[in-house]
């Protein structure tokens, strides 16, 4: 398994306040996407200048204004699962997996309780 990006995310009720805040320390939307679930959520991914990117998903279904992960994109989704799975990683969801035209996902919870957004990146 090669990791291909790592970088925050930040998943929050009103993610558009969050992307505002972060335009203006420097970050620019780079994309939005909405087809990666059927509960509506939208992922805003951002980018500096620097070169360090921020993923920001808008969701109403967490208990709190918002939580922070990391976003592990993977060049082999099932190979970093079961490794994550053998550290003691759980899917949040069950054994469900989130996929797209352009994505596969899982949210994973270590036993210490940090969020890792497994992803991989599906090239056409």
């Amino acid at each position: 398994m090669k990791i291909t990006t790592f970088n925050p995310q930040i998943i929050a009720k009103d993610g558009e306040a969050v992307a505002k805040l972060f335009e203006e320390l420097g970050f620019e939307k780079k994309h939005n996407k909405t087809d990666f679930d059927e509960k509506g959520t939208v992922g805003i991914r951002m980018k500096n200048e620097g070169g360090f990117h921020l993923d920001i998903s808008q969701t109403d279904k967490i208990p709190v204004p918002a939580i922070s992960a990391i976003r592990m994109n993977v060049d082999n989704f099932e190979e970093a699962y079961e490794i994550l799975k053998k550290y003691g990683f759980e899917n949040f969801y069950g054994d469900k997996t989130f996929d797209s035209t352009t994505s596969k996902s899982a949210m994973m919870i270590s036993p210490s309780k940090v969020l890792i957004n497994l992803v991989e990146h599906i090239k056409k």
